[in-house]
């Protein structure tokens, strides 16, 4: 069973102005950028934190730490996966004591990632507040768990999937919604 391109969902400039716009949320919500700080969750979610914290530092002229955190032991579903699974790596720059924390990720589903995100945060140390980033919002949660910032809200059917390609991982920019065959 294949998958079928249904429809695009976010071109380089929609991404762009999600991307900006995230960004400029960031700092509303947290009155500043004092003791913020960005992890991209691995893959895609890094880049993202990367982009917004350059927008950040374009408008405030400040640079915020900007770290990746790899998931891959904190996944609920670790047993199910290859029986050795591929670790990223993890750099967080900062230490997460007392810091507002954004977790940045590309697509948010069941809510699973974002827990498992907090679980490893939490093995860190104890930041003030933990909020999340997400370019799209899927829908279909199985966790109470809701993004703090969105570049786009996209309702799908489970038979549905959202592939977000970034010039950094995937060589292009864009986002689209395929379906199973």
């Amino acid at each position: 069973m294949g998958f079928r391109k249904k429809a695009e969902i976010m071109d380089e400039t929609a991404m762009g102005r999600a991307i900006k716009r995230i960004a400029h949320e960031v700092i509303e919500r947290n009155k500043g950028t004092e003791g913020l700080m960005l992890i991209g969750i691995q893959r895609r979610g890094v880049p993202l934190a990367q982009r917004i914290g350059a927008h950040i530092q374009r408008e405030e002229g400040v640079e915020l730490p900007v770290g990746t955190l790899d998931i891959t032991f904190y996944r609920d579903d670790l047993s199910l996966l290859d029986e050795h699974p591929q670790v990223k790596g993890t750099d967080v720059p900062a230490d997460v004591n007392g810091k507002h924390v954004v977790l940045v990720d590309d697509v948010l589903y069941t809510g699973r990632t974002a827990r498992a995100a907090m679980d490893a945060i939490m093995d860190m140390g104890r930041p003030k507040t933990i909020q999340l980033a997400v370019l799209i919002d899927r829908g279909h949660r199985e966790l109470p768990i809701r993004a703090d910032y969105v570049g786009k809200n996209v309702p799908t059917s489970h038979l549905e999937t959202i592939a977000v390609n970034l010039t950094e991982t995937d060589g292009r920019e864009i986002v689209e919604l395929f379906e199973k065959n």
